[in-house]
């Protein structure tokens, strides 16, 4: 499977609203830290990673239901970890409402919104988008594997 980064910004908006994840706060600067699979124009499964400093949140991972049960999602979500870690970073975080068996699975671990650190928390993902029910974790990228 091959991965690349910067999917087209339509398809990234388009690929979210099919599957019912925020697109309302990104910025042009979020799409440089998109990674995809599939094609450019019709991506099959893509994720984003907002970078502040030593801690990165991992957001938006999308995977069109017909391409669902491949692996898509967790490749993605590994090959962010790597990104992110490759650029300084310790920690990620996420918000999810959905898939908290998935990341957990991956190695990440509830905490409370609280514990993460105010950096992740002013994003408009935190503050405003995911409700306060959407589970929180974390994973150290010491642990990502290669």
């Amino acid at each position: 499977m091959k991965i690349f980064q910067q999917p087209a910004e339509a398809a990234v908006r388009a690929l979210l609203t099919q599957c019912a994840l925020p697109t309302s706060d990104l910025e042009p600067r979020h799409f440089e830290h998109f990674f995809a699979t599939g094609s450019i124009s019709d991506p099959a499964a893509i994720v984003g990673v907002e970078i502040e400093g030593l801690y990165a949140l991992l957001r938006s991972l999308a995977v069109s239901p017909a391409a669902r049960g491949k692996g898509y999602g967790r490749a993605l979500v590994r090959h962010a970890e790597s990104y992110a870690h490759g650029r300084g970073v310790h920690d990620m975080y996420l918000l999810t409402n959905t898939a908290e068996m998935f990341f957990a699975g991956l190695g990440y671990q509830r905490i409370t919104r609280e514990s993460a650190p105010k950096s992740i928390r002013r994003s408009e993902e935190f503050a405003r988008l995911c409700p306060a029910r959407a589970a929180c974790m974390t994973k150290a990228l010491g642990e990502t594997a290669p």
